[in-house]
């Protein structure tokens, strides 16, 4: 009889239960079909694309990695690979897929060779042109797919074969629409800083008319090179990476028309002021609309793009004595011309369709899910925090006099999401009262409600355990808070060792009405700790002040934070405050590492996983939109780090034990962060304990590397904590 498996095994194994959801939707505009991805059990890594056949009611796979690679292993490209790092994405298979209008073709990349779906009749094939293929999107009308290889942009006709009389590349029609033009120079992609921090992770948009592409061109030559080794493999040369660290220069980023008839047209803005190319969006309701943000990320501007000349016209201007924050979605046209975005005005962040405001407070928007004829489908956060939902609001027809409603209401938060095609959406809803997420189909009616058409399945594994996360205020800043106790935890039972569980930063809200999101906090709880979750002050989803509170001060005021939020829940929940540790990953970490350093009278121990520890080392768009150019103040710079060229910053006398854990092969937060800290820490005598992960990058989706790392976390903090084991 086969053991069951622990939690630590089974979180790793289904990748923190990811596995097996359906993912990646897109719905036919007839309404006829909707498109996804999904493996076949809770822990097989390879996602297929399946199609929901509405009219007929049954689910079948377009396209099986298995099949269509004869049972080989995939092999990733480095830019894929790259791609997938940005995204976070750690599975396999059709990982990603985009579709022509009609959602009847999809394209997608399997080891670096070009693939086709037809989504109707359910089969795939491979187009054998050049690779390796990177990104490969099919036109509009469903005639041609481009894709990009080896930094240029091609194209092929979706319905090419092999055959007489083919080109070079081995298909009928295959060619280059750009070509680079340096040996840094890529066409079609997104470069570092748009994937890593500006949510944009494509580099070219189909014409409405299917007869040209605008594309960018990123030349990374400005951009410094760090070299990331591998000490495990000594005999392998050091990865070569361009990364723009905080005050040092960013790639240059220009736009092009590319027209399949070879025309090329340059488009133009002010890149000086402007140089981050933030947004493009072209539909048939107007011309390309493009976002760009100046360096400090203070000013943006909305421009329209003349498709004959390539000059461009400002539409419309945002600026904030802080910074302008990017919402996914946005912006875009309505199908009669009208500018859609989301601003931070009024004290809320809200919805505009041209120049009416559609949405206020309490309603804050997170993005801009879908623009129909008469209304726009968006996500937004309310007055309970943790519940995001999805709503709809009119511009026009019988709801033009403004107000919205919420889609798939429930009578319990959810965090919820949403695909739009035609009057057919597929919604997703998580709960707290139960794991996973629940996903069906409905038709959205033009004046309102709605009407169920099908449940799409899910075969995600149910976790090992269960939780029931107290959910509650903190503190006279009524910071949202996540408390778990052990299960079977009595009142009598005494007060508990405290552990702090935070990501605590920007765009991290962790406090959410979503059962999976609380397992791994839930499973620390068993081991006998109380758990705290706490989003202070920089965490999104309340208010632009909120978010924004952590402007010029990333380390004073998330600390503070923590604290409040910790001492506030001290009367209602059973903690002992004499035994109180604090973990966390990347921001987390970097917050976990200022917990145990500045405030070792309120945190006794620290788990500080892949910490940002000097800030002068990470990337430009994230870090200066917060502390602004280092060369500008150096010294908030070293206020808000925790090492400089002196050593620790801002230490307190009194030491605490500390686990460093970082990847060696970390891209996004190099692992010198880590050395310098560690560094830092033995010159100051400070006995700590480093855990280097050898091939382990930002993510760590390897199951020995993950259930490992939950185990060792836990024998730590006890041994620190003075618990028994």
């Amino acid at each position: 009889m086969t053991a069951p498996l622990s939690f630590p095994r089974q979180h790793a194994r289904t990748q923190r239960f990811s596995l097996g959801a359906p993912r990646g939707f897109a719905v036919a505009p007839d309404g006829s079909r909707v498109a996804f991805l999904r493996s076949r059990t809770g822990t097989d890594r390879a996602n297929l694309l399946w199609v929901l056949d509405l009219d007929e009611g049954r689910e079948y796979a377009a396209a099986d990695p298995a099949a269509l690679l004869s049972g080989a292993d995939e092999e990733l490209p480095p830019e894929e690979r790259a791609r997938r790092e940005r995204t976070r994405e750690g599975s396999s298979g059709v990982v990603g897929y985009a579709v022509d209008a009609a959602v009847e073709i999809a394209a997608f990349a399997l080891s670096g060779r070009l693939f086709a779906a037809e989504l109707r009749a359910g089969t795939a094939r491979e187009l054998p042109v050049p690779g390796p293929v990177v990104d490969p999107r099919p036109s509009p009308d469903g005639r041609h797919i481009a894709y990009v290889s080896q930094g240029r942009l091609r194209v092929v006709p979706a319905d090419a074969a092999p055959g007489a009389g083919t080109d070079a590349a081995g298909t009928p029609g295959d060619r280059s629409l750009a070509e680079p033009d340096g040996p840094d120079v890529t066409w079609g992609l997104a470069e570092f800083i748009a994937a890593e921090e500006m949510g944009r992770y494509r580099g070219f948009w189909w014409s409405p008319d299917s007869d040209r592409v605008l594309a960018a061109r990123a030349d990374d030559s400005p951009v410094q090179r760090w070299w990331i080794a591998d000490p495990a493999h000594p005999d392998r040369e050091p990865a070569e990476v361009a990364y723009p660290a905080a005050g040092t220069p960013n790639a240059s980023v220009g736009l092009a028309l590319l027209g399949l008839d070879g025309s090329r047209t340059d488009v133009t803005w002010d890149h000086e002021r402007y140089p981050y190319l933030a947004r493009v969006h072209w539909s048939a309701a107007g011309p390309p609309l493009l976002l760009v943000q100046s360096r400090d990320q203070r000013a943006q501007r909305y421009l329209t793009v003349d498709t004959k000349t390539g000059a461009t016209s400002t539409l419309h201007a945002d600026e904030d004595a802080r910074w302008v924050e990017l919402a996914t979605g946005s912006p875009a046209w309505t199908p009669d011309g009208r500018l859609v975005r989301v601003a931070d005005e009024g004290g809320a962040r809200r919805l505009f369709v041209g120049d009416r405001a559609l949405t206020e407070a309490p309603l804050h928007v997170r993005a801009v899910l879908d623009i129909g004829e008469d209304d726009v489908l968006f996500s937004a956060s309310g007055e309970d925090l943790h519940d995001i939902g999805v709503y709809r609001a009119w511009y026009r027809g019988s709801g033009d006099q403004g107000g919205w409603e919420r889609v798939g209401q429930r009578p319990y938060p959810s965090v919820s999401s949403a695909v739009r095609g035609g009057a057919v959406t597929v919604l997703s809803h998580a709960c707290l009262e139960r794991p996973g997420a629940q996903t069906e189909v409905v038709r959205l009616e033009a004046d309102g409600g709605e009407t169920w058409l099908a449940a799409v399945g899910s075969y995600a594994a149910t976790p090992v355990l269960a939780t029931s996360p107290r959910l509650a205020l903190s503190g006279e800043r009524r910071i949202p808070c996540a408390v778990l106790l052990p299960n079977g935890y009595q009142e009598g039972d005494g007060p508990l060792p405290v552990l702090m569980d935070p990501y605590g930063g920007p765009h991290g809200q962790r406090v959410v009405a979503a059962h999976n999101a609380h397992l791994t906090g839930q499973w620390f709880a068993d081991q006998g700790f109380a758990v705290i979750t706490a989003d202070g002050r920089g965490t999104p989803g309340r208010s632009p002040d909120w978010e924004k509170a952590i402007h010029r001060d990333l380390a004073a005021v998330v600390l503070q934070d923590q604290v409040d939020a910790l001492q506030g829940l001290a009367g209602r929940f059973p903690l002992d405050l004499d035994r109180v540790a604090i973990r966390g990953w990347s921001f987390g970490g970097y917050l976990a590492g200022l917990a145990v350093l500045r405030r070792p009278d309120v945190f006794h121990a620290a788990v500080v996983g892949a910490p940002v520890t000097d800030q002068r080392l990470y990337d430009t768009h994230y870090t200066e939109r917060y502390l602004g150019h280092p060369g500008e103040d150096p010294a908030l710079y070293a206020a808000n780090s925790l090492v400089g060229d002196g050593g620790l910053v801002g230490a307190a006398e009194q030491h605490r034990p500390m686990m460093i854990v970082h990847g060696l092969a970390d891209d996004n937060v190099a692992v010198a962060h880590t050395l310098r800290l560690s560094s830092a820490l033995l010159a100051a005598g400070r006995p700590h304990e480093v855990l280097p992960l050898s091939g382990v990058t930002h993510m760590t989706p390897q199951e020995q590397v993950a259930e490992n790392l939950l185990l060792l976390q836990v024998d730590f903090l006890k041994r620190s904590l003075g618990m028994r084991g």
